[in-house]
């Protein structure tokens, strides 16, 4: 017996746009190519949901998604094109807003989901600390905790945790994977060297004036 063909990429993207129109899926997504690497980038209904960097392992993250969201995942360049787009126009510098969907629902708690929120008013080309977040959102003795939240990010540079920096100076860690400890301090200067935050000689603009 000759065997079946293999289905075509384009034939299956078709498939899961068609699943997607009908609401038979949980999420869709796709990688995109970007100057901090490739990105994989994942969505609801309601907005982006998770990006994960190379260094991510991107079927663990695909499993937490299935295990958290809903079983119903798959890939769709078609589904994912305006979100993949807007980021990567964004890190390439042709766009100065990101202005993206977001669906926090792989966010764990409430507190999270409040230090998250507080974050997206840290303006483009500014930083804060975790310390400063922490009395933003009211919450100052939990400046730990606040650390802690970040680092559980589903949605990094939409919701930009890489402009919160440590007070003792460095740009700190950045990624939340094992594997992120040489990359991600790489990718966190190169979203703040992009932002205007990190110019040369390393003086950052924090958001309070200090």
């Amino acid at each position: 017996m000759t065997p079946a063909a293999p289905l075509s990429p384009a034939f299956l993207d078709r498939l899961a746009t068609a699943a997607v129109g009908e609401g038979l899926t949980d999420a869709v997504y796709a990688s995109v190519s970007t100057p901090v690497g490739r990105l994989l980038v994942v969505q609801t209904a309601h907005g982006v949901c998770r990006i994960a960097f190379a260094f991510e392992p991107e079927d663990r993250i695909l499993a937490d998604v299935a295990a958290r969201i809903g079983p119903r995942v798959v890939a769709s360049r078609d589904a994912t094109a305006a979100a993949r787009d807007a980021l990567a126009a964004y890190l390439e510098g042709e766009d100065t807003e990101l202005d993206v969907p977001v669906d926090l629902a792989l966010v764990r708690t409430p507190f999270q989901r409040t230090v998250l929120e507080g974050l997206r008013r840290v303006p483009r080309g500014s930083v804060t600390t975790y310390g400063e977040l922490a009395v933003a959102i009211g919450r100052p003795k939990a400046t730990r905790a606040t650390g802690t939240a970040l680092g559980r990010n589903p949605v990094p540079i939409v919701v930009p945790c890489h402009r919160v920096l440590p007070r003792g100076g460095g740009v700190g860690g950045y990624g939340g994977s094992v594997g992120s400890y040489l990359a991600g301090p790489r990718v966190k200067r190169a979203l703040l060297e992009l932002e205007g935050a990190l110019p040369a000689g390393d003086q950052l603009n924090f958001a309070n004036g200090s």
